[in-house]
C-alpha cells in the first residue's frame, strides 16, 4: 500500500481479534508514533501498552473508575470487559511540557498526530485499529492510574488487533465543501 492510498482509504476497525501485533509490527507502530510533527522536539507524549493478560490491569482500573463514579453494578461489570475488545490497547497520553513557545494545544496536537500515525501504521500492515475516547479518557482516577500528573491528560485508547471482518471503508466524501479560497473570505482594504 502506498502512502497516498493509505491516507485516502484509512478507516477505523471496531471489531478486533487475536493475534495482536507481532514484535516487528509493534516496533513499526512505535516508530510511527514518535515521527510526528513535534515543535521544538518536546516529545510531549507517553504511550502505555496493555497486551494479552496485562489488559486485566486496565480492566481493574476501569471497574474502579466506574465504582468511584457510582455507576450501576452492571456498568461496573461492563467497564471491566472493555479492554478485552482487542488483543492490545495503547493508552496515549499528553505529558505536558511547560514551554513558552509551544502552547498546550500544540502539544496535544502532537499526541493526536502520534495516535493517528500509530493507527495508520496498523492499517498499512494489515492490522486493524480504532481510537476510542469517552468517559474513561476524561476520568481523573484513570488518568492518575496511568501515571499522568495534573497537567497531563489521556488523549485516548488505541485498540489494536486483527480485523474480525473486512475493514469497513468509509464512503468517499467530496473535499471541496471543506476548503475555501482565502480571497473569498479575506477582503483587502
Amino acid at each position: 500500500m502506498d502512502a497516498l492510498e493509505l491516507l485516502t482509504t484509512r478507516s477505523s476497525m471496531p471489531r478486533l481479534i487475536e493475534p495482536a501485533p507481532t514484535p516487528q509490527q509493534l516496533q513499526m507502530i512505535r516508530k510511527a508514533a514518535i515521527r510526528v510533527p513535534d515543535h521544538m522536539n518536546l516529545s510531549p507524549f507517553r504511550f502505555i501498552e496493555f497486551l494479552g493478560r496485562d489488559r486485566q490491569l486496565l480492566a481493574d482500573i476501569y471497574q474502579q473508575a466506574a465504582r468511584l463514579n457510582n455507576f450501576s453494578s452492571e456498568r461496573v461489570e461492563q467497564a471491566g470487559q472493555i479492554p478485552f475488545r482487542a488483543p492490545m490497547i495503547i493508552a496515549t497520553c499528553l505529558r505536558y511540557v511547560d514551554n513558552e513557545k509551544v502552547p498546550r494545544h500544540e502539544q496535544y496536537a502532537t499526541v493526536a498526530c502520534a495516535t493517528m500515525a500509530m493507527q495508520q501504521a496498523c492499517f498499512a500492515m494489515g492490522l486493524g485499529a480504532i481510537w476510542r475516547t469517552g468517559w474513561l479518557a476524561e476520568d481523573d482516577y484513570v488518568r492518575e492510574q496511568l501515571g499522568c500528573s495534573v497537567d497531563d491528560e489521556v488523549a485516548g485508547f488505541l485498540y489494536v488487533g486483527t480485523p474480525a471482518v473486512p475493514t469497513p471503508v468509509k464512503p468517499e466524501q467530496q473535499a471541496e465543501p471543506f476548503f475555501i479560497n482565502g480571497a473569498d473570505i479575506v477582503r483587502s482594504e
